[in-house]
This record gives structure tokens, C-alpha cells and sequence, in this order.
């Protein structure tokens, strides 16, 4: 199967007001679409910024995968047998890199859970501390959920995998990305649903190549051969990576920054507004008609986690 593609999905707050406006008749050609020239100058001078956080247990090959999503060496993980013992806090770690292909600038935070759930019986399913983990996650973040090591699974073993987690996820209401809710159009409802039901991706991480056939591949020698990462037949890493990054990443940030951070700052104001007044306090309250003045300028602390609108 080909890696599903589509064009990045344009900011929510952009969408036109009414599909019914129709369009005006122009006499001549005015310039118009220079901004699409002006738009990629800027981008190539700004770069983009990508936020990830990976989850999962000790030993799942989190290092790796990132490392292979980037072909880069991203993340450093200890190698196996040395005897270090696994972090006993949930305490995050991030590392920041600025990646560059082509002229386009990446500068890419990847976080860490060390030590999440290291101590807690998985039985082949989400165990209650992802559940309970996801739901609070999917209301703040874009969630993508993959199975890791996946070579460690028979095909049979993989699909009967994926759907005991799909049913899982709509027992729990759990919504991961993308959101069916977002869908645009009916290209978008088409490829996204196809994308919904290989959800959870089936992955395998290696950042060592390989010789195959006379061609270099990125991929896990094992003593029945090798595995190869980009290969369709062997994994969904394809998938993940073109989900993240070449197909849906400005629709990640988009969502983000217009969905999932406004909700956050919602929030986080109607807190304040129940905290004890002091500097900066803002009265939200709906004034009632005695009460309406002449405004003044006032100032809006936002919260500590303003700089989050790219993480999902």
C-alpha cells in the first residue's frame, strides 16, 4: 500500500466566512498570487517549530523511533546490557534540535516520559493508567497512537491487536487525530478515514542501514532476515512518518493553536477570574447595563503554557 498523502490542511480560522459569496468578477490580473511566493520567502526565513512528546514503557524503542522519523540522531538512548536501571520518576526530559533539509528549518522538541507505567501489568490492551492518560491527553493535545515493536507480532497477532485498541478507544471516548470532527471536505473524510482505521500504526524503529537486494535500506537485522522500516509489507512506520510530517504536520499545528490551545486559555481565564483580585486581574463577567463604563485598557497574563500550540 502507498504512504497516503494530501496537501497541508489550511488554518481553521482561515476557512471562508460563507460557501455561498460568490466570487467577484476581476477585470485583470492584480498580483494576488504573490502572497503564496511571500508566504514560502517568509516560512524559509522563519523555519517551523514541531513539538512531540512519546509515551510508553521503558524498553519500546521510543529513542529509536524518533531517531528514525527524522534520520537523525535526535535522541540518545543507553544501549542495551549496560545495567543502568530504568528512571524511577515520571519526571519529563526534552531535548531541542534545529533540523535543515533543503533550506527548511526545523527546529524540533522531542519530550520524554521516562519511567511511565515501568511498573504496571500490561495484558495485551490498554491498561488503566493509559486510559485514564488518554482521556485527559486527547482534550489538550493530538494524539496518535502506534503499537511499537511490531515485528514482535505475527500479522494475525497485529490486525486482532489493532482492534481490540480501536474498540478500547471508542469504548473510553477517547478521540486521537485525526479528529473526525475536522474533516474539511470529502477528500479529507476519505483519506482520514482510511488513516483511522490502520489507527493504531504498526511500527518498527531501526536507524542502522542495511545492504538488500543491492539497495541501502534503513532497517533490523534479524537471523530470518531483515526488516526493513520504509517497507510497506513489513511495517506502517511509512504511514506514521507521512501523517506527521509530509501529509498532515501544518494540520497538527493548526489544530493545536486554533482547538486545542484557545480551549486551554479559556479555561485557564475563567480560572483567574476566580482567583483573588490583584494585578492583571481582568473581570470577565457579563457587565449589566449600569455597570457599562467607558473601557480602559487593561493587560492579559496568559498562562505558563502559552509556547505548547505546537505539541501533540
Amino acid at each position: 500500500m502507498d504512504p497516503l498523502r494530501r496537501s497541508p490542511s489550511p488554518c481553521l480560522s482561515s476557512r471562508p466566512s460563507s460557501p455561498s459569496t460568490p466570487p467577484c468578477e476581476m477585470l485583470g490580473p492584480v498580483g494576488i498570487e504573490a502572497v503564496l511566493d511571500q508566504l514560502k520567502i517568509k516560512a524559509m526565513k522563519m523555519g517551523f517549530e514541531f513539538n512531540i512528546m512519546v509515551v510508553g514503557q521503558s524498553g519500546l524503542g521510543k529513542s529509536t523511533m524518533v531517531n528514525t522519523l527524522f534520520k537523525s540522531k535526535v535522541w540518545k538512548s543507553n544501549p542495551p546490557g549496560l545495567g543502568v536501571p530504568p528512571p524511577q520518576t515520571l519526571q519529563l526530559h526534552s531535548v531541542t534540535h534545529v533540523i535543515e533539509e533543503k533550506g527548511v528549518k526545523l527546529k524540533l522538541t522531542v519530550t520524554d516520559t521516562p519511567g511511565f507505567g515501568d511498573q504496571i501489568n500490561n495484558d495485551n490492551c490498554l491498561r488503566p493508567l493509559d486510559i485514564e492518560f488518554l482521556q485527559r491527553l486527547c482534550r489538550t493535545v493530538n494524539v496518535v497512537p502506534v503499537i511499537a515493536r511490531a515485528d514482535s507480532l505475527t500479522m494475525e497477532e497485529r490486525e486482532a491487536f489493532r482492534r481490540r485498541i480501536q474498540q478500547n478507544l471508542r469504548t473510553h471516548c477517547i478521540d486521537v487525530y485525526p479528529q473526525m470532527c475536522f474533516d474539511e471536505d470529502i477528500n479529507d473524510r476519505i483519506l482520514n478515514s482510511k488513516l483511522r482505521d490502520r489507527i493504531p500504526f504498526a511500527v518498527v524503529g531501526a536507524d542502522q542501514e542495511h545492504m538488500v537486494n543491492g539497495r541501502c535500506v534503513l532497517g533490523r537485522k534479524t537471523k530470518w532476515g531483515i526488516i526493513e522500516v520504509e517497507n510497506m509489507a513489513h511495517c506502517e512506520f511509512p504511514l506514521l512518518r507521512d501523517l506527521l510530517i509530509r501529509s498532515h504536520l501544518q494540520d497538527l499545528k493548526d489544530i493545536t493553536h486554533n482547538v486545542h490551545y484557545e480551549n486551554y486559555r479559556v479555561i485557564r481565564l475563567n480560572e483567574s477570574h476566580l482567583l483573588p483580585r490583584g494585578p492583571g486581574w481582568v473581570n470577565l463577567a457579563p457587565a449589566s447595563p449600569g455597570q457599562l463604563t467607558t473601557p480602559r485598557p487593561f493587560k492579559v497574563c496568559r498562562g505558563a503554557h502559552d509556547d505548547s500550540d505546537d505539541e501533540f
